[in-house]
């Protein structure tokens, strides 16, 4: 089946030039994929013609504004309907489209992803979810990143059956092995609500290999497929994580920069800090979901290079290709009916 991917052309940092780029570089990845292109249309059509093989997949769908990076989600909201990131999404929402990526604004992205196409049936909140490099052989699921700050056992739970729905389809495992984010490995550690969740998910029937706790310290160790957490929590480890290995990076371009007989290691070693920073490379593992939505939105990092958008459109393809929005509903149909 063909992947109709919506694109939000104007959005990101660097806007349309690194989204046609992205989208011309994804044609060879997502081989079935289809393009509606969102935004100014004669800009677009100007700039088309450098992606010949962009050109002969994508339809350019006109759409007049865009969505201020600093633009508070309210006021985005009330111009949805004119904007390339609301066109995107509408168009999802009418059919016309199976996924929308956008670079854009993630506050007012989830507003008017949340508001069109609503969540799942038992999803109270919709989770970013966003896969971070491992030791292991995969790279782990991590969910919520910020879009709920708080969350009861209810919330963890559904967070989990649709991480595990994601790993399932991303990684194409049998069993994701999960586990809540928490301040120790201990039953009796964490807040009421992480202590519930996880005694549910231990009684649980699903295919899902449930691990328990897991710390902050073994976020990376690639024993995991799965982490799931509250949204505030989540989003302060990634953005530690990222920052560890921009520190790490930085304190080895320092190290090889500090003397002759450095500067002679860094080329004997060079094929193994080239490795190092491919793995940690964000743009390689860019690409956040919106789990829990009626329809697949993909966030790619306002920073991202063509490489990064490339990749989150290659999400978008792959979810929509392996039907990860059945997959949550009858995951979720399943967890409900043997709790009842």
């Amino acid at each position: 089946m063909a992947q109709l991917i919506a694109i939000d052309a104007m959005g990101g940092d660097e806007g349309l030039a690194v989204m046609l780029a992205g989208a011309a570089r994804a044609c060879a990845k997502a081989p079935d994929a289809q393009f509606l292109l969102v935004g100014d249309e004669a800009a677009i059509a100007a700039a088309l013609p450098a992606h010949p093989a962009l050109a002969g997949r994508a339809r350019i769908v006109h759409a007049p504004d865009t969505v201020a990076a600093s633009e508070r989600p309210s006021a985005a909201l009330r111009r949805a309907k004119t904007t390339s990131m609301g066109v995107a999404i509408d168009l999802v929402k009418r059919g016309e489209a199976h996924a929308a990526v956008s670079s854009g604004n993630t506050g007012a992205l989830m507003a008017m992803a949340k508001l069109a196409l609503r969540t799942l049936p038992g999803i109270d909140r919709p989770a970013l979810a966003a896969t971070m490099p491992t030791l292991g052989d995969n790279d782990v699921v991590m969910l919520d990143l910020g879009a709920n700050t708080e969350c009861d056992a209810a919330n963890l739970i559904q967070f989990a059956v649709m991480g595990a729905a994601y790993a399932r389809t991303s990684f194409d495992l049998e069993a994701p092995r999960v586990a809540l984010l928490n301040i120790g490995t201990e039953d009796m550690k964490g807040t009421d609500n992480i202590r519930d969740a996880a005694a549910a998910l231990k009684a649980a029937q699903l295919p899902l290999d449930f691990r328990g706790f897991v710390e902050g310290n073994r976020l990376s160790h690639g024993d995991l497929d799965v982490i799931v957490c509250d949204g505030f929590s989540g989003n302060i480890a990634l953005k530690t994580a990222e920052g560890t290995a921009r520190f790490v990076g930085d304190l080895l371009k320092r190290a090889f920069r500090s003397s002759l007989r450095s500067k002679l290691g860094f080329l004997i070693s060079r094929p193994a800090t080239e490795l190092l920073r491919d793995h940690l490379d964000p743009n390689n593992h860019n690409g956040a979901v919106f789990l829990g939505l009626n329809g697949v939105v993909v966030k790619s990092h306002g920073s991202a290079n063509e490489l990064g958008v490339a990749h989150a459109i290659g999400v978008a393809a792959k979810l929509v290709r392996d039907d990860l929005i059945r997959k949550i509903s009858d995951d979720l149909g399943n967890f409900e009916a043997k709790a009842a």
